[in-house]
């Protein structure tokens, strides 16, 4: 491992200071690239506007003529959290605007595979419903769309993934990444692009004299409209009310934003600094607040970390092992009770994934390590396959072994779906500089039939393929990994943010350092410096516990999952974590690397 200080430019860091942000703030913001205090601003009125949208006008009419002759409407979800956080901003979101039939339907992992398809159209359409709504998906699903089209429904697609070669037909399209869309934030979740068709739709309404431009507290966090109708029915046909704020919707949209590891441009992270603004502040949904329970973690004082490693997981584990309706469930109830019996089941089932990933953990990284040759570095991709691995878990498996060893990697699964017992479903994450879902595109050009579907982004992608055409795959990857890589890219390199002067190892000051938003792309801030290791054991069995000597004073440190002795000095990269001992709040160092020789 390679450890990089980033570039700190000094006159950003100085405009920062004199703006009066603190010194290390300013120090930390420039080096991510901020270099004006407005650049800050998380303020609502600094959201890009929904016009710049592409598609988000049409939609919104869509929308609005449904709401008008009460047609019914149909969510489809994705099974993860972003799907999940986007079905439930799109349920609450559509109903608090006057919707009087919305509904949802998600994809089972294994049976249904991803995206609108044809039998999911079909679904819906004996549901009973008129129009279809993608959320997090439907941008690839061009026989999906034509079937919903073919059985006489409407088909609204919201979504941020890549398109592929056609887009489908639907009556509308909303995705900052299809050909034609200026939006600046490509990459927006897909649930920030559901709170941005809300926001469209209710503009639309407002223009034809449903609502008028007066704020309205509406229903507690975002619940259904009143039993009758819409309130504009309640006060008398044809008289505007108030519009009814969608602000409530914020901390899903930042969960979902969060847990989905997409890039924190300046438009992410003001939807993610309001969404922890209103759940800190006691508004949050009572089933969101039941998994900050159970979780273990304090609304009072969420952070992004709560959210991505905490929250997140619990989400998403629903969707991996069990129904994501339990999930999405536990974010649209609005019965106190009902929110925390599903965040406990969905606690378990997340306990019930970290044992199945633990297994499969261990059982990828054996059969990774047959792949390298002693002494020698490991393979340009890693490629793992075991009958026994659930595919549910597959994706969390191959971000283990990309971790370990630096290498794109993909982990594979055979498939429970019926009929398709010879398919073999992976999941890949990837490094910085090798595209995952471009290597795909490539391998599939290369090799015609090998890849029966595949998609994702830069850094995870996935696939399905034969059995029989494993082997062919693992080599295609590893021939596009060894032309794309070199010797610098495979160097691991860890971006940080350079010594932590002694007067900021301070209790308050990491505080303040957590309250901010870190995330993909706007990284959370890692320290690094020489330091003596004056004492060290193995604690659980899996860390290492050490005390460090840091600017003359002992500080306590911990590097979890790792066991190898560190020497008497060394170069430390850490993270500050604010512990409380013996009733005395102190600072510990959290080891993220050090430096080897190289």
């Amino acid at each position: 491992m390679k450890i990089v200080p980033r570039d700190v430019p000094p006159r950003a860091a100085w405009a920062l200071e004199q703006a009066g942000i603190h010194p290390l703030l300013a120090r930390l913001y420039a080096a991510r690239g901020v270099s004006d205090r407005e650049e800050l601003d998380d303020g609502l009125g600094r959201l890009l506007p929904p016009a710049g949208l592409k598609g988000v006008a049409e939609a919104a009419v869509l929308l609005a003529d449904a709401i008008a002759a009460h047609q019914r409407l149909c969510v489809v979800a994705d099974y993860d959290c972003d799907g999940a956080t986007a079905c439930a901003v799109a349920v609450r979101g559509l109903r608090l605007l006057g919707a009087q039939h919305v509904d949802y339907l998600v994809p089972d992992r294994v049976a249904d595979g991803y995206g609108l398809t044809p039998p999911i159209a079909r679904r819906v359409k004996d549901s009973g419903a008129d129009v279809l709504i993608t959320v997090d998906n439907g941008i690839a699903s061009v026989e999906g769309v034509a079937a919903a089209h073919a059985l006489g429904l409407q088909v609204l697609v919201t979504d941020h993934h890549l398109p592929g070669p056609a887009l489908p037909a639907a009556a509308a399209i909303v995705n900052p990444n299809q050909p034609g869309c200026d939006f600046e934030s490509k990459s927006i979740a897909g649930v920030g692009v559901m709170f941005y068709v809300l926001l469209a739709l209710r503009a639309e309404l407002r223009a034809r004299g449903v609502f008028d431009a007066r704020p309205a507290a509406g229903p507690p966090q975002g619940g259904p409209a009143p039993a009758g109708g819409s309130s504009r029915e309640a006060e008398g046909v044809g008289v505007p009310v108030r519009q009814p704020k969608l602000d409530a919707l914020l901390p899903l949209v930042a969960l979902g934003t969060v847990a989905d590891v997409v890039r924190l441009d300046a438009n992410n992270r003001r939807l993610v600094a309001q969404g922890l603004r209103r759940i800190r502040a006691g508004a949050l949904p009572c089933g969101l607040a039941s998994l900050f329970a159970a979780a273990g973690r304090r609304p009072q004082a969420a952070t992004t970390f709560d959210l991505g490693f905490a929250l997140g997981p619990r989400i998403n584990a629903a969707g991996r092992l069990s129904d994501m309706r339990l999930g999405i469930e536990c974010l649209l109830t609005d019965d106190p009770a009902r929110g925390a019996e599903l965040a406990q089941r969905l606690d378990g089932i997340n306990r019930e994934r970290k044992d199945i990933e633990g297994e499969m953990r261990e059982q990828a990284l054996e059969l990774a390590e047959t792949l390298i040759e002693p002494g020698q570095e490991p393979p340009p991709a890693l490629c793992v396959f075991d009958p026994d691995f659930h595919e549910g878990v597959v994706g969390i498996v191959a971000s283990r072994l990309k971790d370990r060893f630096h290498r794109p990697s993909f982990v594979f699964a055979a498939s429970q779906a019926p009929g398709r017992e010879h398919e073999l479903k992976g999941s890949g994450r990837s490094i910085p500089g090798f595209h995952l879902r471009d290597a795909l595109d490539l391998v599939a050009k290369r090799h015609p039939g090998v890849l029966l579907r595949f998609g994702g982004h830069a850094m995870a992608a996935g696939c399905t393929i034969a059995e029989e055409h494993l082997d062919t795959f693992e080599q295609a990857l590893a021939q596009v990994a060894q032309e794309w890589l070199d010797a610098a890219t495979l160097l691991r390199r860890l971006a940080t943010d350079g010594p932590l002067a002694p007067e900021y190892r301070r209790p308050d000051l990491v505080d303040t350092l957590h309250q901010q938003v870190w995330g993909q792309g706007f990284a959370p801030p890692v320290f690094s410096e020489e330091m003596d290791v004056l004492s060290q054991r193995i604690v659980g069995e899996r860390h290492l516990a050490v005390r460090l000597r840091h600017h003359g004073q002992p500080v306590d440190g911990i590097w979890f999952g790792r066991t190898d002795p560190l020497p008497a000095r060394a170069r430390i990269a850490y993270r500050l974590e604010a512990d409380e001992y013996q009733g005395v709040r102190r600072v510990r160092f959290l080891i993220e690397g050090v430096e080897s020789e190289a």
